[in-house]
């Protein structure tokens, strides 16, 4: 049983890690299929032949679905996708819970679905999460500002994109400074709008002790 109590109307820092911290991510696809169910699976909206919107991404860094069908998920969704980062190894995810069990409802979703694709395509079995995903409920804007730069600086772990991350196609981040490629599935103004520009939170993402979340969080409740 969760020691954290979710309850509906509140937000939440969600993560987790491959069991024995192994990739989760192999290729580009994989990272993009991910990408398509936490944004697209925040209703109870069927999709079929997923394979098809990650091609459509490779070629075009968009998935071709309708606007009508982009608002029918909003219509019905039971959660609210605030931020995310997704890493070789691990994501977060900031959550706003709309429905009762929808938080819950949503990450069983999510992460069964990718789980017995990821398990099809690399013919393996077994578990590919270390155990149930982690949340931390989040009680305040100081913490809901800090969490979501701890979450945009995430990429500066990765080699390549150290500096970077801000470029990185698989973090909201480049979604609150610039153009918000996803539109109202992805609401990112409970923390863009606490910022009088793009560039002030931005300055706020670069110069946050976000990595040291200690006045505001266990450290061992997060991913290092």
């Amino acid at each position: 049983m969760r020691k954290v109590k979710i309850v509906s109307g509140e937000y939440y820092h969600i993560y987790n890690r491959g069991n024995n911290k192994q990739p989760v991510f192999r290729d580009e696809k994989d990272w993009i299929r991910f990408l398509f169910l936490i944004t697209h699976c925040q209703s109870h909206l069927t999709f079929y032949n997923l394979g098809r919107q990650v091609a459509c991404f490779v070629r075009h860094s968009v998935f071709n679905i309708s606007r009508e069908v982009v608002e029918e998920i909003i219509k019905n969704r039971s959660i609210e996708l605030i931020n995310f980062t997704l890493m070789p190894n691990h994501f977060h995810l900031i959550i706003h819970g709309l429905k009762e069990n929808g938080i819950s409802q949503y990450m069983q979703r999510v992460l069964n679905a990718y789980t017995k694709y990821f398990n099809t395509k690399y013919k393996i079995s077994g578990h590919l999460f270390q155990g149930p995903f982690q949340i931390v409920h989040i009680k305040n804007d100081d913490q809901l500002l800090y969490l979501s730069a701890y979450i945009h600086r995430n990429p500066r772990e990765i080699k390549e994109w150290a500096d970077r991350e801000h470029l990185f196609p698989y973090s909201s981040y480049q979604d609150c400074i610039n153009k918000n490629r996803w539109g109202n599935l992805l609401e990112t103004g409970i923390v863009t709008k606490q910022f009088s520009s793009s560039e002030k939170y931005k300055l706020f993402v670069e110069t946050s002790g976000a990595k040291d979340l200690s006045k505001i969080l266990d450290e061992k409740q997060l991913l290092d």
